[in-house]
């Protein structure tokens, strides 16, 4: 056990593969309350076993920075594009911004956006804050319907501070709380009620970011798949035709583009372009493999409306975890799987296969789950005749964990494992699905006779046995009794 978890003394549950970190602290603008909670973290870091720099090295795990709300920081001064210049680093740290703001300004811009949300269509003329891209009010709406007045608030300081994981710190003379910022959109809040605990839960998911590994390097395996098997195949059709679906219910949301947000012109140096939102894949029997949509941090991937080149096709993971293994396809573009690639293909480990009967073209042994869809959506309520939900590893719901890294995989793993539907096949319930908080929803389809992959999923949509939702929990939730038979989401 690691000195990290031998020191706490936080009653949450806590993730056993943490490490120990480095964090250098490099400040930014400061005051009163920047100075004392800065000093709480430093000495909270210390503490749990951590390393506090004064300068990075190439060691250093993270750098601590701060701004102040609502001020643009011009992108030649922020820390996310010139920490690796400045220092002379081979790469660069993760950046946590930590940025204070008054109680009643924090109110009163969320009440100011809640009301802005309203108006459809939007009036770029309400979204004029300083130091954003003139769509910049494209994104704000489209995020603040998907996740609220926060979701708007949070791209907007994001875009201010040229950081992308934020500590918004709301405080006067000492601090009330902090939400955290990241990528997808997360927000959850660590509360100061109790000083110590507070410090501590901040260092926390510092800590288990920081502890999280990327499991992005796929490796392209065996030779290409021939051209005519690929057009003899199916799947692909049915991936295109399922992302329509999916799109018709409004599962996905707009790609966000950094350059609508701001105007940065290394902006691809320092993070991709644009990311989107979701991912989905099933399994071909004929190629023994995973159909996955690509990802979108490559290039702009509409996933409502893919094609064959938005594709990409996993046949294993890599022995160390860092990534999947893929073919490439003849006479197509070949780009990488989304992030979420390694979670999708290594649950099937976990997981019993089962035979294809005459009812389907080719008779063979399968993986148990057929159609695997990961979105940045909440669920608010589902039929549990129908469909099983299986919870998390419980420290997933205290401390978050990153999409694509090892961590977010083995969530997902443990958790499908743990499912009646799937190890059991003749269990007749058809879906499963788990939510990662602060993150989304991943959902598992079975075979099923006579559907396409996915129509089960879209189609329990469409019943309301699945009831999808903007609003994604960030902490502890559970589903309760409802009263019309459906479990519905409690929020803790």
């Amino acid at each position: 056990m690691s000195i990290a978890l031998r020191k706490s003394t936080a009653v949450k549950p806590i993730h056993p593969w943490l490490r120990r970190v480095q964090v250098a602290f490099i400040p930014g603008p400061m005051t009163p309350l920047l100075e004392e909670v800065v000093d709480g973290l430093k000495r909270h870091l210390r503490r749990l076993g951590h390393q506090v720099q004064s300068t990075p090295d190439e060691r250093t795990d993270a750098i601590l920075t701060t701004a102040l709300f609502g001020e643009p920081l011009d992108w030649h001064e922020a820390l996310f594009f010139t920490a690796r210049r400045r220092f002379k680093l081979k790469r660069t740290p993760t950046l946590y911004t930590l940025v204070p703001v008054a109680p009643l300004r924090f109110q009163q811009l969320l009440d100011r956006l809640r009301a802005l949300l309203m108006k459809e269509p939007p009036d770029p003329a309400d979204y004029d804050f300083p130091g954003l891209a003139p769509r910049a009010y494209r994104v704000l709406f489209e995020q603040g319907h998907r996740g609220g007045p926060i979701l708007a608030l949070e791209r907007l300081v994001q875009a201010q501070t040229k950081s992308i994981r934020v500590l918004l710190l709301v405080g006067e003379d000492h601090p009330q709380a902090v939400y955290h910022f990241d990528l997808v959109g997360a927000h959850p809040r660590s509360e100061a009620e109790d000083r110590e605990s507070f410090y501590e839960d901040i260092v926390l998911r510092m800590v288990t970011t920081l502890s999280a590994i990327e499991v992005n390097q796929h490796q392209v395996v065996e030779d290409p798949i021939p051209r005519p098997l690929w057009q003899q195949i199916s799947t692909p059709a049915a991936m295109c035709a399922a992302g329509q679906q999916l799109d018709r219910r409004r599962f996905f949301t707009e790609m966000v583009r950094i350059a609508d947000l701001v105007s940065v012109p290394v902006v691809s140096d320092a993070v991709a372009s644009q990311y989107s939102e979701g991912c989905f894949a099933t399994w071909d029997a004929t190629l023994n493999a995973l159909i996955a949509t690509v990802t979108g941090s490559a290039r702009p991937v509409d996933k409502g409306n893919i094609t064959e080149d938005d594709l990409a096709v996993i046949v294993g993971v890599r022995p160390d975890g860092r990534g999947a293994l893929v073919r490439h396809v003849e006479g197509k573009r070949n780009d990488p799987p989304s992030v979420e690639a390694v979670e999708m293909m290594d649950m099937d480990s976990a997981l019993p296969t089962v035979e294809l009967g005459s009812a389907w073209d080719t008779p063979v042994r399968v993986p148990v789950a057929r159609s695997k869809l990961h979105g940045h959506r909440g669920l608010a309520a589902y039929d549990p005749r129908r469909v099983e939900y299986v919870p998390l590893d419980p420290p997933y719901y205290h401390y978050p964990v990153s999409c694509g890294t090892d961590a977010q995989a083995r969530g997902i793993k443990e958790a499908f494992a743990r499912s009646e539907a799937l190890q059991h096949p003749e269990d007749p319930r058809p879906v499963v699905f788990t939510v990662l908080p602060g993150h989304g929803v991943a959902i598992v389809e079975k075979w099923v006779s006579g559907k396409a992959p996915f129509q089960v999923i879209w189609e329990y949509m469409d019943a309301g046995y699945l009831e999808v939702d903007n609003l994604i929990p960030q902490g502890p939730m559970e589903y309760v009794p409802g009263s019309d038979g459906r479990m519905r989401l409690r929020t803790m």
